[in-house]
């Protein structure tokens, strides 16, 4: 199993970029799909996730600017990303969980960068 992730590059501030992450093979039982990122230095961090059938969550520096959004098939999830600002730099990862006979097992995928500058 894999987890595939593109979208990033350079974008001015105010901008807009769309990750995406496919998983190759099967993964059963996901509970979360979700993006992290990490900057030097720093603990990589939650971003946003889903849920369930639709909830998600966010960290609170990008609520109404990003949005996360997987398919029904729990092969892809995306984050549209808007308004970005330079914090907003980082390699972002996105992540799948899932639940087996009581263990919880997360994927991560390698990495896309992001970066926001003029």
């Amino acid at each position: 199993v894999q987890l595939q992730a593109s979208g990033g590059g350079l974008v001015q501030p105010g901008g807009s970029l769309r990750l995406s992450c496919t998983i190759s093979g099967f993964i059963s039982n996901i509970n979360v799909m979700a993006w992290y990122r990490q900057t030097p230095g720093k603990q990589r961090e939650l971003v946003a996730l889903t849920s369930g059938v639709d909830s998600t969550t966010y960290v609170d520096s990008v609520k109404g600017r990003f949005t996360i959004s997987r398919d029904n098939a729990f092969k892809t999830v995306n984050l549209q990303m808007n308004s970005l600002k330079p914090e907003d730099t980082a390699i972002y990862y996105c992540n799948v969980r899932n639940v087996l006979m009581g263990k919880q097992f997360d994927y991560w995928g390698q990495g896309t960068q992001v970066t926001v500058s003029s």
